[in-house]
């Protein structure tokens, strides 16, 4: 990718909703682990819905990050390529993905869904009024976040995990 290209991670989901609030937790854990410098913008997109149409179209490559339900065994880590994206359009992916299934939807009928767009994430377990995640899903964070930062790379982006100060 050249220097000057536009990056985004968006986790999405609902910290409110259980497993669904997966996206946002590995969303944090990169924030505070890796160091992306200037390359990615980090988003949380919540449950924005429709208002992260101007944010996809205007990146070089996106990388979502959610709790993606496609019927596996929770907790099972899920990465969906741009050319799978369509396949699951009409299925929800998550109880916000009717809004996110439009974006993507919307996105590549303009013609503006970057070419690198992927969807990575876990099966989740449980999404229901609660701000935990269950332990299956919650285990996978530190690998989903390390898949999420491995893409980075594979991209050209120059990712690198932080040291973390040992305060024992």
């Amino acid at each position: 990718m050249n220097d000057g290209a536009r990056v985004i991670v968006i986790g999405v989901g609902n910290p409110l909703m259980g497993d669904d609030g997966f996206g946002l937790v590995v969303l944090e854990r990169l924030r505070t682990e890796w160091d992306t410098g200037d390359a990615v913008e980090l988003v949380d997109g919540g449950t924005w819905g429709m208002n992260l149409l101007p944010v996809l179209e205007d990146a070089e490559a996106v990388i979502f990050v959610d709790a993606i339900d496609i019927g596996w065994s929770p907790g099972t880590p899920v990465e969906l390529e741009r050319a799978s994206l369509p396949v699951f359009l009409g299925t929800k992916l998550s109880p916000h993905e009717i809004d996110l299934r439009d974006v993507i939807a919307l996105a590549e009928l303009r013609g503006r869904l970057p070419e690198r767009t992927v969807a990575i994430g876990v099966q989740p377990e449980r999404v229901e009024v609660g701000t935990e995640l269950m332990p299956r899903v919650a285990a996978q964070v530190p690998y989903v976040t390390g898949l999420v930062a491995r893409r980075l790379q594979r991209w050209g982006i120059p990712v690198t995990r932080r040291s973390l100060a040992c305060t024992s």
